[in-house]
């Protein structure tokens, strides 16, 4: 199993101080939100891109990839009834593909809520539609970049569409693209009706990424969400990719919350492998 955390964790720390602390906690790898860089990823420079991933590789930290893809943009919406929006959403998103590449990234995890809401007036079937449009307009320039998009079911009242797994592979089977995946958050797997380590079970061959979060916001270990049948569901499916920390709630402060995160993750995994092979 390949530990990261989101970037957004350590507020107004430099990027090669983030490297630094969490190689130096045990973690992989990073993973990043665009709106920490800039505003738009297309203020990114090609050289500003070079400096991100040479800081990192110096740490010895892979860039997983980019994750809050649409977040704190503006006139962006994946379920937009007007065709300029849905274009103009599609044409952002290869935007970040090309980011995301340059960085040395593999993936996205698409989740941003407040930009795929069922439009006012509009059914969940009128929205899906138009997310399976804008998502279609992106296949050349995700497959020129070499990334892959991971959706990523939520929960309400976060957000109202694409709220489980389920409707997250609908999607992805009228996409029908190998470069298309899910995505898995436990907080929001925490609201479903099955239980966690079963949604894992049922789901996790479509599974590109992982989040891992309590159901209180905070980071694994930080709340009373039970990890170590997680690991278990994880290690006998035999998911090898990466396992990321995202939280929502940044107390006490970003070294608590990474250090604690890892240190009770890889305790979870330990007892999880024990189980799994007695």
């Amino acid at each position: 199993m390949k530990y990261a955390i989101c970037n957004e964790t350590f507020e107004g720390w430099e990027f090669a101080r983030i490297c630094a602390f969490i190689k130096g906690a045990g973690y992989q790898g990073v993973e990043i939100a665009p709106f920490t860089l800039a505003k738009l990823i297309t203020d990114v420079t090609p050289e500003q891109r070079k400096k991100l991933r040479a800081e990192a590789q110096k740490e010895g930290i892979a860039i997983v990839g980019l994750h809050w893809l649409l977040a704190k943009t503006e006139g962006l919406s994946l379920t937009s009834p007007e065709l300029e929006v849905r274009k103009a959403t599609a044409n952002y998103l290869v935007e970040l593909a090309k980011a995301c590449a340059d960085l040395g990234g593999e993936l996205m995890v698409l989740g941003s809520p407040a930009q795929r809401r069922i439009p006012q007036g509009y059914t969940s079937a009128q929205a899906r539609s138009f997310a399976i449009d804008t998502l279609k307009q992106t296949v050349p320039g995700f497959e020129k970049a070499n990334v892959k998009l991971c959706l990523e079911p939520l929960s309400p009242p976060e957000a109202d569409f694409i709220n489980t797994a389920a409707e997250g592979c609908s999607i992805l089977d009228e996409i029908n693209h190998p470069l298309y995946v899910l995505h898995l958050d436990v907080k929001a797997m925490a609201t479903e009706s099955s239980p966690v380590p079963e949604i894992i079970r049922q789901y996790i061959k479509r599974t590109g990424h992982f989040h891992a979060n309590d159901a209180n916001r905070r980071g694994p270990g930080f709340g009373a969400v039970d990890f170590v049948p997680i690991f278990q569901a994880l290690l006998k499916s035999a998911y090898k990719q990466w396992v990321s920390v995202e939280v929502f709630d940044y107390s006490p402060d970003p070294e608590t919350i990474a250090t604690q995160s890892i240190h009770h993750m890889k305790s979870c995994m330990e007892k999880a492998l024990q189980l799994t092979s007695s």
